[in-house]
């Protein structure tokens, strides 16, 4: 879930801290007084495009920072599969820094492209408004949302089609390797015997260009390896330690203190002397062999010219050679592995058509189960007449999700306007009551922990209010929900709740934003009700609507 929020110096933010909880968070507030900064700021953090306008006024840079809670294995695993591990606390933050010239996002302090930010915070949360991303407008995310209500119908039934695919295409791609005439596949197999022989030819030995290179650098560095030593062997006989040594041997007696020097020029001579000794038998065993030279020089040569055909390691040649041989084997063998390869292709598109089938009738059946459910919630939202279709279509080819296309499709006026996608659907007050009927039925199943609702209040009142209210509780036992909203019917039903307020300080204008305690909910929610002027009856409205929407929530 959404831990924090953590904004500063944007538009009319100087700093908001923001600590969310479980269940339902409710932000109110006057028209005007930021509210939809404070939900822009997190759209901005999740990928959004920013703009330095954006900046605060006399300020350099903003930033905004979210901090998740992710105890959920599953998404643990999710998050790992796209290098993204969150920390010993189980948090994961998201961060973005917007400065006059440019914005850089950050996970856990690492700097992330904008494609992998989305696909890191879509598992996190959702943003649904007006004018937000909303996943389930997307057609290519219909399919994983029926799979995810039928997970426990199809589950294995996709995990056999995925594995069914993979070796489906395998034998595709074999079979694209058949695709040679007579003439051909001689070519083919008289270059393969060719580059076979030439590899077997060099007999490759592990580590043996490694060995030749060092040999050919000593050969190639051995007149100036050779002047080196003689400067070392010089430096190591100087007869001046001896002299030393003898120097310091005839006063020692007449001084104790000498003895430690006398020691080090003792320990020092014998160094020297061993110096001297293995310098000489390098110098001795040295020698330059013209023809050795010139045979190293050739091995290497041969060798680093098949590595550079074949693969630029050893190994990497070796695994070349393997496969050429299974390659020419292939094609010795032509026409059986031709016919083999063919009846396999057959076999295994026979298997995943009926796999493919069968996952196709289980989703239509569960697509069958999901309308119905959301028709039914999207009428208790006021929708007095609608038709939601869940249109499971079959698509040329396979993937390794079968053969289907999903699209849901809405009308809200049977028998004059035919059902349409829901991103065609106009009317946003319309918009926010389906996607919030879906998210209700979903909410079972549905494992983005964090959802945000902005201003899903847009053109209702009344009895349809209080559904909402209802739908926004039931998804907040499931589901983290953060709701902007000007309802009394809805802020009532917060768990906790949050007023956002714009105030003038030092001649500044400044949004605030703060946790208010159950007196103070009292106080805007009738502010909610009564407008400008709160009597003592629009307080003990107040008072009684919060106390029945937690009678609701218990119940």
């Amino acid at each position: 879930m959404l831990l924090g929020l953590h904004v500063k110096n944007l538009a009319l933010i100087e700093r908001a801290d923001v600590e969310f909880t479980d269940g339902l968070n409710i932000l109110t507030g006057e028209t005007g007084a930021g509210k939809s900064i404070i939900i822009g700021s997190v759209g901005l953090a999740l990928g959004a495009k920013a703009s330095k306008d954006m900046i605060r006024q006399g300020e350099e840079s903003a930033l905004i920072e979210l901090v998740f809670s992710v105890d959920d294995e599953r998404k643990q695993s999710a998050l790992k599969a796209l290098d993204i591990v969150p920390d010993e606390d189980h948090q994961v933050i998201v961060s973005k820094k917007i400065t006059q010239t440019r914005s850089m996002s950050r996970i856990n302090d690492e700097t992330v492209t904008a494609a992998r930010l989305r696909s890191v915070t879509s598992l996190l949360l959702d943003i649904h408004g007006q004018h937000e991303h909303q996943s389930l407008l997307h057609r290519h995310k219909h399919l994983e949302i029926l799979d995810e209500y039928s997970r426990k119908e199809t589950g294995e039934l996709k995990k056999q089609t995925a594995e069914s695919y993979g070796t489906y295409m395998a034998l595709k791609e074999a079979l694209s390797g058949f695709g040679l005439n007579e003439e051909e596949r001689r070519r083919e197999m008289d270059f393969l015997r060719f580059e076979i022989e030439e590899i077997e030819q060099a007999e490759f030995k592990d580590g043996e260009e490694e060995a030749l290179a060092a040999r050919y650098r000593k050969f190639s560095h051995g007149q100036r390896i050779a002047e080196c030593m003689q400067t070392a062997s010089q430096a190591a006989d100087s007869d001046l330690i001896g002299r030393a040594l003898k120097d310091v041997e005839s006063v020692v007696a007449y001084d104790g203190e000498l003895q430690n020097i006398l020691n080090q020029l003792t320990d020092a001579e014998s160094l020297l002397n061993d110096l001297s000794r293995s310098i000489g038998d390098y110098m001795n065993e040295m020698e330059f062999d013209e023809a050795e030279f010139k045979e190293t020089e050739e091995r290497l040569d041969l060798i680093r010219g098949l590595m550079a055909k074949y693969g630029s390691t050893e190994e990497a040649v070796k695994n070349s050679l393997m496969k050429k041989k299974e390659r020419l084997a292939e094609l010795e063998h032509y026409e059986e592995r031709l016919e083999e390869t063919k009846l396999a292709f057959a076999a295994q598109e026979k298997e995943l058509s009926a796999l493919c089938e069968q996952l196709s009738e289980a989703r239509k059946q569960a697509a069958g189960i999901l309308k119905e459910k959301i028709e039914q919630e999207l009428e208790d939202l006021n929708f007095l007449h609608v038709d939601f279709q869940i249109e499971v279509r079959r698509l040329n080819g396979f993937s390794a999700g079968g053969f289907d296309e999903v699209e849901f499709l809405i009308s809200t006026n049977p028998g004059n306007i035919p059902p349409r996608p829901l991103g065609e659907v106009a009317s946003g007050g319309e918009l926010s009551r389906i996607m919030l009927a879906i998210k209700t039925v979903l909410a079972d199943t549905d494992d983005i922990p964090t959802l945000i609702f902005d201003e899903i209040d847009t053109g209702i009142s009344g009895r349809t209010a209080q559904k909402v209210s209802e739908r926004l509780c039931y998804i907040a036992k499931k589901h983290q929900v953060l709701c902007i909203t000007h309802l009394p019917q809805i802020a009532a039903m917060a768990d906790t709740h949050f007023e956002i307020r714009k105030a003038v300080e030092k001649g500044n204008t400044v949004t605030r934003i703060h946790c208010l305690s159950h007196e103070e909910q009292i106080g805007e929610l009738a502010r909610l009700l009564g407008g400008a002027e709160i009597t003592e009856k629009v307080r003990e409205s107040a008072e009684e609507m919060k106390r029945l929407a937690a009678e609701k929530k218990s119940s």
